[in-house]
C-alpha cells in the first residue's frame, strides 16, 4: 500500500516558486505515503487537518486512502497548485483548501475533536520555532496529531506536550532526500534527519 501510494504522489505538481520565507519544501511521497498508512492503520485517518497544507500532499494522501480533509495554507499561490492536484487526482469532492493563517483558523464542525491533524509545519531554520504555532492550533482543534519536526526537537515536542494536555505515543525516526528548492542550495539533493511524532490527548 504505501508503495502504490509514494508512486501515485510522484505525480503531484510542486511547488513552481517556492518562497523561502514560508519555508516551502514538498514533503516527499514517500514519506507522506508512510505517514498516512501508518495513520490508516492506527485508525486515525477519518477527517484530516493539515495545517500548512502548501500543494497538498497529505490532505490529497489522505483523501486518496479515503479520508477527507482540509488543508490549511496562508499561500494562495500553493493552494491553486493544490487544488490542480486534487482535481488531477480525483479528491475535489473529499477535500477543502482555505487560505487562512494558521493562526486564525476557526474550525467550524460540530465534533471537533474527533479530528485528525497530519502536518509538516516548517522547520524554524529561517524563523525559530515558526513550527509553535502549528502545533498550539493543532492541539487546539485536534485529539491526534502526526507532525514532522527537524532531528532533535523531542525535548521541544514534549514541552510542548506538557504545556497542552497531551503525550507522545509514537516516534518515528528518518534520513529524507530533500531536493534542490532554492538558490542557495549546492547539491542537487541532500539528506536531512527529521522526526515524525503521533501525539495524543490525555483523557
Amino acid at each position: 500500500m504505501k508503495k502504490a501510494l509514494a508512486i501515485t504522489l510522484e505525480k503531484l505538481e510542486g511547488f513552481e516558486k517556492p518562497k523561502i520565507k514560508l519555508e516551502q519544501y514538498v514533503t516527499p511521497p514517500s514519506l507522506a505515503a508512510e505517514i498516512v498508512v501508518n495513520a490508516k492503520l492506527i485508525g486515525d485517518l477519518n477527517f484530516v487537518v493539515d495545517l500548512g497544507c502548501g500543494t497538498g500532499i497529505l490532505a490529497i494522501a489522505s483523501c486518496l486512502l479515503n479520508a477527507k480533509a482540509i488543508g490549511i495554507d496562508v499561500d494562495l499561490d500553493a493552494l491553486k497548485i493544490a487544488k490542480r492536484n486534487a482535481a488531477e487526482f480525483g479528491v475535489s469532492g473529499k477535500v477543502d483548501f482555505i487560505v487562512c493563517d494558521v493562526k486564525k483558523f476557526v474550525l467550524k464542525l460540530k465534533s471537533e475533536k474527533s479530528l485528525t491533524t497530519i502536518m509538516n509545519p516548517p522547520f524554524g531554520i529561517q524563523r525559530r520555532h515558526a513550527d509553535r504555532p502549528f502545533l498550539i492550533k493543532a492541539m487546539e482543534i485536534s485529539n491526534v496529531i502526526y507532525t514532522m519536526h527537524s532531528a532533535g526537537s523531542e525535548k521541544f515536542v514534549k514541552k510542548m506536550c506538557d504545556e497542552n494536555d497531551f503525550k507522545i505515543t509514537h516516534l518515528w525516526k528518518y534520513k529524507i532526500p530533500l531536493k534542490k528548492t532554492y538558490s542557495f542550495h549546492e547539491k542537487e539533493f541532500k539528506y536531512i534527519a527529521i522526526e515524525v511524532y503521533r501525539l495524543m490527548r490525555l483523557d
